[in-house]
């Protein structure tokens, strides 16, 4: 077992208005918290990663594969490998992020 503390993990930017923390990985698994600032777009990209998005504050667009999903506070999002995405921030706001297998790119 291995323990992660919040103190532990450090901000990265990840983009302007963005930055993000690694909570924690091992196996196949990784969650991150991603922090945007309002009126913010992240590139539309994609991987080769299986993810869910929860969002845990604020409001945001999620571009998926060419739909558009308005999401609040609670809501959350699969996302496919593969499949291009991208969020606005339409206020400041914290998604929550679960990848498999782990985004070696964010360590």
């Amino acid at each position: 077992m291995s323990l992660f503390r919040w103190s532990d993990a450090e901000w990265k930017s990840v983009g302007e208005g963005i930055r993000m923390k690694v909570l924690a990985s091992g196996g196949n698994l990784m969650i991150t918290v991603v922090e945007f600032d309002a009126g913010v777009t992240s590139p539309t990209h994609s991987h080769p990663h299986e993810q869910i998005s929860y969002v845990l504050e604020g409001e945001f667009v999620y571009r998926l594969g060419g739909e558009e999903h308005r999401m609040v506070k609670g809501d959350s999002v699969y996302v496919p490998s593969g499949v291009e995405h991208n969020v606005t921030a339409l206020t400041d706001g914290k998604l929550l992020d679960v990848f498999t297998p782990i985004r070696s790119d964010f360590l």
